[in-house]
Formats: structure tokens, C-alpha cells, sequence
């Protein structure tokens, strides 16, 4: 466990058996509690997304399943873990998603690659954007980028994770993709089933994956950016503490707030879907439709 998880466990006064402890990947890997404030499940009658609210069970317990999101806040305040410097963006599918985010991330100072099986056609996008945006190849964009964007079809994932393998090993990667059957046949039904994070973590072993961007509609990401008063959100799932705290940078640089959910397995709960995809929720509606609403 971290410095920065176990002062957190401190301050709210986590009781001892429910710390977080390392599994496999040490001070990279947290443990999140199945349940944080609630679950969304299907209800067999109606097949629509129902909420169901289990409060914890005692004080201690409450209190540290509140950790994750208080450390995206703290993750981003300035001058924590010192001077917060400029990130490499290796951005794998640079379309609708993976443009319109390289474009919000060059204008917060990150330095990107946009990447697609035709890079020539990015060109001119990196030009428009300036000295800090460049184009290349999916390789390319693997090996730039301190973080790697994963923005293609759902359907081409477990190619590119054969392919960019030895790449990707160790980094973080923000996955947007979804899956939808009628583009990408069988595997997509198969990883509605599991649920996209768990699935999505199969065809990417290895890295430190983090679903991101993947609930909010694509035209949002331009028009909502940066909005005045309360921000959209940006759901997060992820297994790794610190791989979660980079992306819930990101999604503020973009100009959106991260909302953490849980671990990769609850990733499912803002899947194709549910009652919160394809919506520009606040935080606060958010946590509301995923049974996260703070006490």
C-alpha cells in the first residue's frame, strides 16, 4: 500500500482490517471493496438497470470506502506528489474519441501522438494543433506515450494487444472502446456478458488498464468540455491506485470530472447499456445512478 492510500486510511479512520493490501503488483495494485456505497444490477422483469443501496456495515468500513474518490480529489490538487508535469499521450485510434481528446489534452500542455492505420491522414490535425501533437503508427503511439489512449473498434482489441504486446507491457492504458454486436459479431456479446473490464483486461494483459471515456456520447467530449458550473463526469474503473489517479488527471485536464466506481470488475456498471451511458451527467448525478451517492 502506498504513503499516499495509507495517510488516507488514517484520516478517515479505516478500521485495520480493511486495508488495502497489494496483489501482485505491488504499490500499483489496490484492492476496492465490492460494494461502495451500492450495485446496479438488471432486473429480471424489465431487463432496465435498477439501483439497490446496501449502506456498509459499521463506521470504519464506510469510511474507507470512501478512499478511492478521496484520493482523485487530493490526486488533484496542486503541489500533491510535487510539481505535476506534462504527460506523452500515445493515442491508439485517433477518431471521434482519441481526436477530440488529443486536442483537449495538447491544449493542457501534454505532448501527443495520434495514431491509426493511416497516419497520414492526421497530418493534418497535428499540424493544427501544434508542436506539441504529432502523428504515427499504432507502434509508434505505443512506444511514445507514457499513457496510451485505446480508442479503436471493440471488435479489433485483442488484435491490437497481440500486435503492441511487448509495447504496452507495464504502461497505463485508458480504454474507450465498446462493444457492440452488430459491428463486432460474437466477441462483443461475449464481453457484454462478462462485463467490458474484465474483458477488456484479457485482451490487454499486462497493462495498467483503466475504462475511461467510454460512457459519455463522443460529440459530448467537445461540447461539454470545460462547461461552466458543474462539470460532466467521467466514470473510472480500474484495479491499480496509481494507474486511476493518472487517469482522473487526465479526465480534469480535459475539462471533465472523474467519478471512481470501483475495481474492473464494476466497469460494467457504466457499460452499453446501463442508465448512465450515453448521458452528460454531473458527478453528483452519477454517483446517484450508480448507487454511489454520498451519505
Amino acid at each position: 500500500m502506498s504513503p499516499f492510500m495509507a495517510h488516507l486510511l488514517f484520516a478517515v479512520g479505516a478500521e485495520p482490517d480493511t486495508a488495502v493490501r497489494p496483489e501482485g503488483l505491488g504499490d500499483h495494485r489496490m484492492r476496492m471493496g465490492t460494494r461502495l456505497a451500492g450495485n446496479l444490477h438488471e432486473t429480471p422483469d424489465h431487463g432496465e438497470h435498477a439501483m439497490e443501496t446496501n449502506p456498509p456495515a459499521n463506521p470504519g468500513r464506510r469510511a474507507f470506502l470512501l478512499v478511492p474518490a478521496a484520493a482523485l480529489l487530493l490526486s488533484g490538487l496542486p503541489g500533491h506528489g510535487g510539481e505535476r508535469k506534462p504527460l506523452k499521450i500515445g493515442i491508439i485510434g485517433a477518431g471521434r474519441i482519441g481526436g477530440t481528446l488529443g486536442e483537449l489534452w495538447v491544449k493542457a500542455g501534454h505532448e501527443v501522438l495520434l495514431s491509426s492505420r493511416h497516419p497520414e491522414r492526421l497530418e493534418d490535425l497535428a499540424r493544427r494543433l501544434g508542436p506539441r501533437a504529432r502523428a504515427g503508427t499504432p507502434r509508434e503511439a505505443a512506444v511514445f506515450g507514457d499513457v496510451i489512449l485505446m480508442s479503436v473498434p471493440y471488435g479489433a482489441l485483442p488484435q491490437v494487444g497481440r500486435d503492441l504486446a511487448a509495447e504496452l507491457a507495464g504502461k497505463i492504458v485508458l480504454d474507450t472502446g465498446n462493444p457492440y454486436p452488430s459491428r463486432d459479431g460474437d466477441m462483443a456479446v461475449a464481453a457484454r456478458a462478462k462485463g467490458t473490464g474484465v474483458a477488456s483486461a484479457g485482451f490487454l494483459p499486462g497493462v495498467r488498464l483503466v475504462r475511461a471515456f467510454n460512457s459519455l456520447p463522443h460529440t459530448a467530449l467537445r461540447s461539454e468540455a470545460h462547461r461552466s458550473g458543474e462539470r460532466a463526469a467521467v466514470p473510472l474503473a480500474a484495479d491499480d491506485e496509481e494507474a486511476l489517479r493518472v487517469a482522473a488527471r487526465l479526465v480534469e485536464d480535459a475539462g471533465f470530472e472523474p467519478v471512481a466506481v470501483g475495481p474492473l470488475a464494476r466497469a460494467k456498471e457504466f457499460d452499453v447499456g446501463t442508465a448512465v451511458y450515453g448521458k452528460a451527467l454531473t458527478a453528483r448525478e452519477l454517483r446517484r445512478g450508480l448507487g454511489l451517492a454520498r451519505p
